[in-house]
């Protein structure tokens, strides 16, 4: 964060300066809520939940250095020499001085929402911005109304460009969010089934993620997946420079699509989704060909690096620095992360988080990787509602679907969890042979000792609150004593 000056802190938070005597000139170098986290001269924000109340370690924050605090309470025991602003929601204000601090910046910075595929998309979009930008991204899942506000005040002078991705779970939630980040390019990966057990129904999802539309800067661009069954739509929405409601007039967006149609301005030809390091694939752009090597696995891959290459191309970048950075893509882990054991054994842990789409994703890998067994490992899909069991036995047709081909098939099939029962049951009734159903990781640990042999590739997958992670060390463990 570059140093900004008090008085510029109290107006953009619309608080009231409670100190006297603060030193003259003072800057404030840094905003933190987390007291093992201050500097000298940071100020510190007093967060307010239902569990904790960042009141009580106002003090620690001024004993580590804190030049002062944004609170919602007067302080009993105003520390000397400490300023103290008060407000009526320290969390509204932390994004109000983000959303402030964002428009001292001229630069490019590219918004990411979608049902499957943020995080990758982002980091891939960084990792090609970062061949000729320095660029600031989200770390980790840093999406939310706290995240994306803390990644936005890491801005500096020698920021070149910034990729923030942007989470919801409700209705509002990306419209907030993007008028802090204030995108030049808005990037939407998909309409997908996560979250649909809060928000009801795919329309309602697509109206959440097409909010971003709505801070998208006039003369903007909108990249947008062109293979997704919502694209007519979105379409519409973005020439009309809407939310989905009529809200907001034009702002004369400019639309890219991108994907496997023909009629997509970035397309991928000639893919190798079946080979054991990496997927390969020509990209089709309006700046000529570029053929890709991608250090990650799965079809799905294509699309961010569709995504990443138009990007590029929007910032003045090469074909040949985009073809660089998607070569030095790093994929996060848990995010079909590629484990090598003895025995030759492969396990995908892309045990981070799972919907439908990805889920889907991840068995299709699966069952094309050569020269193994498949065994799946899949766990409760969460926030899904009353489309449950529904959706978790689509996934068990899925795999039925997958094993009419013998040559790329799922030949055990591991279920961990209650809703996850439903996709055992669905692939059974459809003649799926070895299929377990376990109703916790005890149980499919001992369902594993028998499936852990050489020359075997494991998916491991669920939500994030299975924490089936713990399945795949064990799978790494018993591997290692074989």
């Amino acid at each position: 964060m570059d140093p900004i000056a008090l008085q510029d802190l109290v107006q953009a938070v619309n608080g009231t300066l409670l100190s006297e005597n603060i030193p003259e000139g003072l800057q404030i170098t840094g905003a933190e809520y987390d007291t093992r986290k201050i500097r000298g001269d940071d100020v510190f924000f007093a967060f307010k939940g239902e569990n904790s109340d960042g009141h009580r370690y106002v003090p620690k924050a001024l004993e580590e250095g804190a030049a002062g605090a944004v609170v919602s309470e007067k302080p009993e025991s105003p520390v000397p020499g400490k300023f103290y602003v008060l407000v009526e929601d320290t969390i509204k204000a932390f994004g109000d001085l983000a959303r402030w601090y964002r428009s001292q910046f001229s630069i490019p910075v590219v918004g990411v929402t979608g049902s499957v595929g943020k995080t990758t998309t982002k980091d891939m979009i960084a990792s090609v911005l970062s061949e000729k930008f320095e660029t600031v991204k989200t770390e980790g899942n840093f999406n939310n109304h706290i995240g994306l506000p803390y990644t936005v005040l890491h801005l500096s002078h020698t920021t070149q460009a910034a990729v923030i991705e942007m989470g919801m779970n409700h209705l509002g939630e990306i419209d907030y969010l993007v008028h802090i980040a204030q995108p030049t390019i808005a990037v939407i990966t998909n309409i997908g089934e996560a979250h649909i057990g809060i928000l009801g129904s795919r329309e309602n999802i697509f109206r959440a993620k097409s909010e971003i539309f709505s801070g998208l800067a006039a003369g903007g661009t909108a990249i947008l997946n062109g293979d997704d069954d919502y694209q007519p739509m979105l379409k519409d929405d973005a020439k009309a420079g809407k939310i989905f409601d009529g809200k907001n007039p034009a702002k004369g967006f400019h639309l890219i699509f991108q994907g496997e149609g023909e009629n997509c301005d970035y397309r991928a030809v000639d893919i190798r989704d079946d080979l054991e390091h990496e997927v390969t694939f020509t990209g089709k752009t309006p700046k000529g060909d570029i053929a890709f090597t991608v250090p990650a696995l799965g079809r799905h891959m294509i699309y961010p690096v569709l995504t990443a290459c138009a990007v590029g191309h929007l910032v003045g970048e090469t074909n040949e620095e985009i073809r660089n950075g998607v070569l030095h893509y790093v994929p996060t882990k848990m995010r079909m992360e590629t484990l090598h054991l003895p025995g030759n054994i492969l396990v995908y842990n892309d045990t981070y988080n799972a919907n439908p789409q990805s889920m889907k994703s991840g068995l299709h890998t699966l069952a094309r990787t050569k020269g193994y067994r498949h065994v799946a490992v899949v766990g409760d899909m969460f926030e899904l509602g009353d489309m449950t069991e529904e959706l978790h036995r689509g996934i068990g047709s899925y795999v039925a679907e997958l094993n009419r081909d013998p040559e790329h098939r799922i030949d055990a099939l591991i279920t961990v969890g209650e809703a996850a029962a439903f996709i055992a049951k669905e692939a059974k009734a459809q003649g799926v042979p070895d299929v377990f159903c376990c109703n916790d990781k005890e149980e499919a640990k001992v369902v594993l000792d028998d499936q852990i042999r050489k020359d075997t590739a494991f998916l491991v997958k669920a939500s994030r609150g299975m924490a089936l992670e713990e399945l795949t060390k064990y799978i790494g463990e018993t591997a290692e004593k074989e």
